[in-house]
């Protein structure tokens, strides 16, 4: 297998691994990005993206990110759409795998990122980015004045919806249980709030719209009926999964499988491997976050080189 050096090695790409890029470039640390097959994260799946600063009439999620790897190519880092199928830790330099070549790097950058818990259902898939959703964040506004409905139960479940009280004209919450399982102040105010209603003992079994969504048909789980409840936005909040598969024995997590990383810095638990984005971040999940822990892992790394002596 052939075998290559860097100094610089980024697994992932989307707005965090780029961003790593463009800052090590620009620092002459020549980086060589193995973006994945998968290029670009969740904002490849992404159709308008109103949030991101300096985009005052917003854009595509493809379109970001092909501006983005310009920008990073523009420095001089490679940029590889080939996915790392093996990776030891054990000892430096580190060794890194693709299908065709064996790379070691004096320091690795990892942007993974995580994607989210789907329902699993055709007609959902069909209308994503047709008024399915996985991020109210992302998308609420999009939907000003509309009905909308959350799946969950947990506290992002309810931090969904009454972030979505802003613009809709209901929120509907649809839950399995009869009683939720998020925190009992984030309980109170979602039950608290005029906006925020509850299907009880339901889930979804199918989205209902051609086009666009136009409703949902929920299943009662505790004798089978079937009821339409009439919205034009779902969004699916029972949580998100790491990419951190790889990385399994080698870098610590928590329970939800996230990198863990320093408080204030992007080291990971091995001495010259930084994470960033979304794969150590089970809070904000945000595109600008994540190019924000780009940045700082970029840095990181070319201090930690300098004092190995190697930058």
């Amino acid at each position: 297998m052939k075998s290559e050096h860097r100094r610089v090695l980024i697994v992932g790409s989307g707005p965090a691994g780029y961003t790593a890029a463009i800052y090590t470039a620009r620092a002459g640390l020549e980086p060589l990005m193995l973006a994945g097959l998968n290029f670009g994260g969740q904002l490849m799946i992404t159709t308008e993206v109103e949030n991101y600063p300096g985009y005052p009439d917003g854009v595509t999620g493809p379109v970001m990110m092909e501006e983005f790897q310009k920008q990073a190519e523009r420095f001089g880092t490679e940029v590889l759409f080939e996915d790392a199928i093996e990776v030891d830790l054990s000892s430096r330099p580190f060794n890194v795998k693709t299908a065709a070549v064996a790379y070691t790097a004096d320091a690795l950058i990892i942007a993974t990122g995580a994607s989210a818990r789907w329902l699993g259902l055709e007609s959902e898939s069909r209308l994503v980015n047709n008024g399915v959703s996985a991020c109210a964040t992302c998308d609420g506004a999009l939907f000003r004045n509309k009905a909308m409905a959350v799946v969950g139960g947990g506290d992002t479940a309810m931090e969904e919806a009454l972030f979505l009280t802003r613009f809709a004209t209901k929120v509907t919450v649809i839950h399995r249980r009869g009683e939720l399982r998020a925190s009992k102040v984030m309980q109170e105010r979602a039950l608290q709030h005029e906006k925020i209603e509850f299907a009880w003992h339901s889930e979804v079994e199918q989205v209902l719209g051609d086009d666009f969504v136009t409703g949902v048909r929920l299943r009662d789980v505790r004798d089978g009926s079937t009821r339409d409840l009439a919205i034009e936005a779902l969004f699916v909040a029972i949580g998100h999964v790491p990419t951190t598969a790889l990385f399994e024995g080698q870098l610590e997590m928590d329970a939800a499988a996230y990198l863990k990383t320093e408080a204030g810095s992007t080291r990971s638990s091995v001495e010259g491997v930084f994470a960033c984005g979304d794969v150590a971040d089970p809070t904000y999940r945000q595109a600008v976050t994540a190019a924000g822990t780009g940045c700082m892992a970029a840095i990181d790394a070319e201090r930690w080189l300098a004092e190995q002596g190697v930058a």
